[in-house]
């Protein structure tokens, strides 16, 4: 009998085996038709990432799925594994390509962290890439001569000052960009020093980020979009997605998503720390969803304090807004005073109306997020 279940199970084991073979002899297969469309959208300078074509692909495999009595979400959780691969693989490929063969670009602030970064992918697609740093002003005029992009990668704000320094020495032709958190400023401060073609960028991510794939660049435009163009084609092509904006909207929305959330999670943490709170034991109590928040919040005590106070205080706007941040906490002293839970309720049920279909969205990303962290931990 013993012999019996062995045998049945090892054959089991070895058909099971061999359709794993056989999805990963199609994986490489279909691999290589990546690679064909990859020298076809090299040919025509077609980005990588098309959105459209990708949720109606896991739409698709979706109804698939349900036809062939599989879970849904299991095969577009896997669907999505695959289309990223592809677009990483893809981006290597491309990130080889210029988009504008042999045009030169200096960085100044260079030998930073984002300079480095930046000089690392201008270099693979062929570029001729110039680094400018505290030491080399000197040297400016040379550094500067028949460039084709000068990119600006110092603290916020010092940005404005070195702009009106090196744009005497920039070619008429050459496009001026910056790539600080905020735009007005160090837009206008381009725009009034050098006359011909400028770009505001602010990369929404930092040295560490291994590929561009999906990776968001809000473009402020301020003079001659169509000789900055190549600039934006060039992250395009690297697997970018470019989001354009003015100076101010621009300004106004990253108060809320950087300046506004990082100071509530130093708040917290800050909280936390005066109270001498035990995180290790927390944890061995907590729901996920409180080591996701948690994970956020020792995530930003990791990192470099002078980068988030520069992006905090980047200027008085931001203070601004983060002063009402406070006095709206302080406006919830008396509910809490007196107990007042019909308060809390009533400011609840509004607050959600408002939020309306988010929420619902919201739930569905953060299951996801929740269930990611309980399949790791």
């Amino acid at each position: 009998m013993k012999d019996d279940f062995k045998t049945t199970l090892d054959g089991l084991r070895a058909k099971i085996d061999a359709i794993d073979e056989e999805l990963v002899r199609l994986l490489a297969q279909r691999q290589k038709q990546v690679e064909q469309v990859v020298a076809l959208k090299k040919a025509h300078s077609l980005p990588v990432y098309h959105p459209a074509r990708e949720e109606d692909l896991i739409f698709q495999k979706r109804e698939k799925a349900r036809q062939a009595g599989l879970d849904a979400d299991y095969v577009e959780e896997l669907y999505r594994v695959i289309l990223r691969q592809s677009r990483v693989k893809q981006n290597e490929h491309m990130a080889r390509e210029g988009v504008r063969p042999g045009a030169k670009v200096l960085i100044v602030g260079g030998f930073g962290e984002m300079g480095r970064y930046f000089e690392k992918w201008f270099t693979g697609a062929g570029y001729s890439v110039r680094l400018m740093g505290r030491k080399d002003w000197p040297d400016a005029a040379r550094l500067c001569e028949g460039i084709d992009l000068a990119l600006v990668s110092v603290p916020i704000e010092t940005t404005p000052e070195i702009v009106r320094r090196i744009s005497p020495y920039l070619p008429a032709n050459a496009v001026l960009a910056d790539i600080t958190s905020i735009k007005a400023a160090p837009l206008k401060a381009m725009l009034e020093a050098h006359q011909g073609p400028v770009l505001g960028l602010h990369p929404l991510f930092g040295p560490t980020t291994s590929t561009l794939d999906k990776q968001i660049i809000v473009a402020t435009p301020g003079r001659n979009d169509e000789a900055c163009r190549w600039v934006l084609d060039q992250f395009s092509t690297w697997g970018a997605v470019i989001v354009m904006s003015d100076a101010q909207e621009h300004d106004d929305i990253m108060g809320i998503v950087q300046a506004l959330r990082h100071f509530a999670t130093f708040a917290f943490g800050r909280f936390l720390a005066h109270r001498k709170i035990r995180l290790e034991r927390t944890l061995e109590f907590s729901s996920p969803i409180y080591r996701l928040e948690l994970a956020m919040v020792g995530r930003l005590f990791a990192q470099d304090a002078s980068l988030y106070a520069e992006i905090i205080f980047a200027s008085p706007e931001r203070r601004s807004l983060l002063k009402d941040y406070i006095s709206s906490l302080n406006r919830s002293l008396d509910m809490l005073e007196k107990g007042d839970k019909a308060v809390f309720i009533d400011e609840f049920t509004k607050i959600a109306q408002w939020f309306g279909p988010f929420s619902g969205q919201a739930m569905r990303e953060s299951s996801y997020l929740i269930e990611k962290l309980i399949e790791r931990f």
